[in-house]
This record gives C-alpha cells, sequence and structure tokens, in this order.
C-alpha cells in the first residue's frame, strides 16, 4: 500500500563507546554546527582583518549562549513543568526524575537558540571584539545558518518534530516506524533544506555583494528567512505541545514565536539606521 514511502528505522540512535555510555547522534550533530561553524567564522575573521584569539572567544561565548539559549528556551516554551518537576535536568544533561539517566542535548528551542545568540554576541563584543554587536550579528548568522540544517538533521535522527499524516502515496512521505506506521510529512527535512536556501542566500550577499556593509541587513535578512521558514513548515508539522495546535488566530506556538523575530529582521533589513559617529 505504502511502496512509495521511506521507512525510517534506525537500530541506534548513537555510538556507544564506554558499556551503556552512549553519544547520541543529535549531540554529534550539535557538534557538527559547531565546527563547520568555527570554519566559517575563521574564513569572515581573515577577510575582516580579525586576529584569531577573537575567535577563540567568540567560539566560547556562542556555544554557552546558543546551548543554555535553547535549552530554557525549550523549558519555557514547551515544557515549563520541568522546573517543578526536574529542576536539575533542566541545566544538565541527565534525567535525575524517575531515575538517573544521561539524555545528551534534548529538549532544545531554535526560538531560545536565537535569543541566547543575540545575548551572548552583546557580551562578547562589549567583552572582546569591541567593534559593535550588530557587526558581528551581520556575520555570525551566516554560521548559524548552516548550523541550524545539521540540528534539523539530528532531530530527523530522533524521529522526533514529525510531521503529520500524509495521503496514500505522496513520494515525500516517510514512516517513522518507532513511533507508528503512519506515513507522514518529513518536517524535520524540510526545514533543513528551507535553511540551506538561508545559508546560501546569506553566504552569497556577504561574499559576493556589498550587503555586509550596510549595518544590520544580513541580521534582519536571517531572522526574516529563517522565521519565514518555520512558519511555513509548521504547518506540516504536528504540535509540539497538546491543545496548542491552533494556539493564537490558527497558528501553533512554533508559528507564534516566530512572529517578533520576523518583524524585528524587517526592521533592521529597511528601517534601521546607524547612529553616526
Amino acid at each position: 500500500m505504502y511502496f512509495l514511502q521511506t521507512v525510517w528505522d534506525p537500530t541506534s540512535d548513537g555510538i556507544a563507546i564506554f558499556g551503556d555510555f552512549k553519544i547520541h547522534y543529535y549531540s554529534l550533530m550539535w557538534m557538527a554546527a559547531f565546527i563547520t561553524g568555527w570554519y566559517i567564522m575563521k574564513k569572515i575573521y581573515k577577510n575582516e582583518g580579525q586576529s584569531e584569539e577573537k575567535l577563540d572567544g567568540l567560539f566560547m561565548y556562542s556555544v554557552l549562549g546558543i546551548m543554555i539559549g535553547a535549552r530554557l528556551g525549550h523549558v519555557v516554551f514547551y515544557q515549563s513543568e520541568l522546573f517543578r518537576e526536574d529542576f536539575l535536568s533542566v541545566f544538565l544533561p541527565f534525567r535525575f526524575s524517575g531515575g538517573f539517566e544521561f539524555t545528551g542535548f534534548r529538549g532544545l528551542a531554535s526560538h531560545g537558540a536565537a535569543i541566547g545568540m543575540i545575548l551572548s554576541m552583546y557580551i562578547y563584543n562589549k567583552k572582546i571584539l569591541k567593534k559593535s554587536v550588530l557587526w558581528i550579528l551581520d556575520r555570525v548568522v551566516i554560521a548559524s545558518a548552516i548550523g541550524a540544517v545539521f540540528i534539523r538533521v539530528g532531530n530527523f535522527f530522533n524521529s522526533e518534530m514529525i510531521g503529520k499524516p500524509t495521503e496514500e502515496g505522496f513520494p515525500l512521505a516517510i514512516i517513522f516506524r518507532q513511533l507508528d506506521n503512519i506515513p507522514r510529512h518529513p518536517g524535520q527535512l524540510y526545514e533543513a533544506f528551507g535553511y540551506v536556501f538561508v545559508f546560501l542566500t546569506l553566504f552569497f550577499l556577504y561574499w559576493k555583494t556589498k550587503k555586509s556593509a550596510q549595518t544590520g541587513f544580513l541580521f534582519g535578512l536571517f531572522l526574516v528567512l529563517l522565521m519565514s521558514v518555520r512558519v511555513i513548515v509548521e504547518q506540516f508539522k504536528i504540535a509540539q505541545i497538546d491543545s496548542r495546535e491552533d494556539w493564537v488566530l490558527g497558528l501553533n506556538t512554533g508559528q507564534v514565536l516566530s512572529i517578533p523575530f520576523l518583524l524585528i529582521g524587517l526592521y533592521f533589513m529597511f528601517l534601521y539606521k546607524p547612529k553616526s559617529k
């Protein structure tokens, strides 16, 4: 009946290295995101005449800011009961309630990661770079865009953030066997391909045009494109929280949270004017 659909049924969710200790594929995707981002920013810093010492600081601040922001964003926006039921698991990659278990980097929200990135770049600029926060944001979003691709591939490995059921015979449908036998939209892969487009657009504009000289433009464009992809793809994904399928005006949680970022992005693209020195 479903001969056109792909069945996704991985035998493992990670690589065992010490007995029962396992590095999850999702964690590996986060590592790939930061490593790839570091190489991209190294090339950009070299082009901008910035020292490698400042690049090292950028890596530290971005890792901490994005990871902490992503985790707190998930808990605040999607799983606030953890503050009450398993408080330590909010900040550590372990589960304590119902037995101790290493869970790795799970339960991370892209909207929280965006907030964490902005705040960490503000601190990094103030303490190390000493240029302007928009200068670094206009450049770090290029690395962030390709990083988002890896994260969505990690979600696919975990069979999470799955899509809605599709009609019979839909060629792009995937059956996530660990969950059920229903052919579904691969929402994670839709989003990953959308972020590839975001990355290529920002990369081209930075290296081939003068848009990087327009303060705040690439940062604003990143927010507009990234969140537009999110709003569109959310139409194909099941709600991450029960009863929030049509939370506000027919929009689910991910779409509602994307709207402020879209507005901020449009502001920096078309209205923001840097103060003259």
